[in-house]
Formats: C-alpha cells, sequence, structure tokens
C-alpha cells in the first residue's frame, strides 16, 4: 500500500517528466528479470535516439534499504527522496546514480495560487546521474512501457465507465466484503450497509411523497372541477 507521501512523490515526479518532453508510466516490469521500476521515462531525442530514465521513489530509511530489486537499467538513473531521507543516505548513494530532491509546496502559497496546480510539490536535482548504455534490449523494454501505458489508460477507462463493468454479483460480494471489515454497532452512519439502507429508505419516502402530492394534486383539480359542474356560480369563474 503506497503512503500519501509516496503518492506525493509519484505524481510531482509524473508532472517532472511531462514538463521534460517525456512520456512516462509508473511500476513497469524490466526484461530480463531486472524487477520492477517505480517510475519509467521515454523520451526521443532530436537525433532520434531514445533516453530511457529510471526513478526508484524511497520515503524512508528502512524503505532505501529495502532488498527489492533496484531496476536501474536505464540511461540515466535517479533516487526521488524527501530532503531528510537524502540527508541520512546521501553516502550510500552509488557515483553514477543521481537524486531528485521533492519538496512539498507551502500550503499558504497553494491557496494563493491563481490556478490549481498540477502537483502538490516540485522537485529539485541534488546530484546528477551519469549516462550509462542501457542494460537491457530496447525492443522488449519498449515493449514493456506500452504495455505498462495501456495497462494505466484500461484502469482509466474502468474509472470512467464506472460501476457499470461490474455485475450485480460482484457488486453485492464486494458489499459483503466491506461489511465484514468490521461492523460498528455503537456507530451505525460508519457501515456501509446501515448508510445504503438508510438513504435508500429515504429516496423511497421522498419518491411516494412526490407521487402522494402529485395524486392529491389531481384529486384537488377533479374536485373543484366536480364542484363547478354541480354550481354555475363556480362554473363561472373557472
Amino acid at each position: 500500500m503506497k503512503t500519501k507521501l509516496t503518492r506525493q512523490l509519484e505524481s510531482t515526479l509524473y508532472q517532472y517528466c511531462l514538463e521534460q518532453g517525456a512520456y512516462v508510466v509508473e511500476e513497469v516490469s524490466m526484461p530480463d528479470d531486472r524487477g520492477i521500476v517505480d517510475t519509467l521515462s521515454y523520451q526521443q531525442l532530436p537525433d532520434g535516439s531514445i533516453d530511457w530514465r529510471c526513478y526508484e521513489l524511497k520515503v524512508t530509511k528502512a524503505d532505501f534499504h529495502s532488498k527489492a530489486k533496484l531496476s536501474f537499467i536505464g540511461n540515466y538513473n535517479y533516487f526521488v527522496l524527501p530532503q531528510k531521507l537524502y540527508a541520512e543516505v546521501a553516502d550510500e548513494i552509488p557515483s553514477h546514480i543521481g537524486v531528485l530532491i521533492y519538496r512539498a509546496f507551502d500550503q499558504r502559497a497553494m491557496d494563493l495560487a491563481p490556478q490549481t496546480l498540477r502537483a502538490p510539490g516540485f522537485l529539485t536535482v541534488a546530484k546528477k546521474a551519469q549516462h550509462q548504455a542501457l542494460q537491457v534490449d530496447p525492443e522488449p523494454l519498449t515493449a514493456h512501457f506500452i504495455a505498462s501505458l495501456f495497462r494505466e489508460v484500461d484502469k482509466a477507462k474502468r474509472v470512467k465507465k464506472g460501476l457499470k463493468l461490474y455485475s450485480d454479483d460482484q457488486l453485492y460480494k464486494e458489499l459483503r466484503k466491506r461489511a465484514q471489515a468490521g461492523y460498528d454497532v455503537y456507530d451505525p452512519e460508519q457501515n456501509l450497509y446501515d448508510r445504503f439502507l438508510a438513504d435508500s429508505q429515504n429516496d423511497a419516502i421522498t419518491a411516494l411523497q412526490e407521487e402522494l402530492d402529485a395524486r392529491n394534486a389531481d384529486y384537488h383539480a377533479l374536485q373543484l372541477k366536480y364542484q363547478a359542474l354541480s354550481q354555475p356560480d363556480l362554473r363561472e369563474q373557472l
């Protein structure tokens, strides 16, 4: 599960890569069993060559020292770190690996911004990465990159289409799963089922009341029409 800080680094890095003119996607599996890189960018240079950059995001010292494989197979490879973590691990970073430092925008500055900011912070280059030859065959790497892009597009389309993609049985199972996660008998409003039933009942009551009001209006109009037909003085008023 990604932490809030990890998501902030990820979204800021995504915007950073876009501003550099690169295509970018997260969590790309590498060819030749070289692990999964947190973020991979692809940029075509003016001379026609391709610039591949790998980014590994770390937010804690334990995360930095994780045994997970570092997929630094690109032409340029970077750690993306908060300032505090960089100060703690700077001496452990290989000379050829670059470092981008994340800093969050001040909340007051965000509130005063003339338009909504596209990222929660910004990145600065604390250490430049040294160029290296691509460590894997470019053709399968490109295929993996495209597959990851398709995955993200598919996710976006699913979100856009919403719950229509899921069967009633799938939705029911998911509701059951969430209900069983922990039922609070002392605060029913916090429980998904109770909230759903209460909203459904309120919707039903509202619909019935609207129907009743409409029928009463029709009844009142018919009653006035009947009285008008039976009383000449009211007939002239209508």
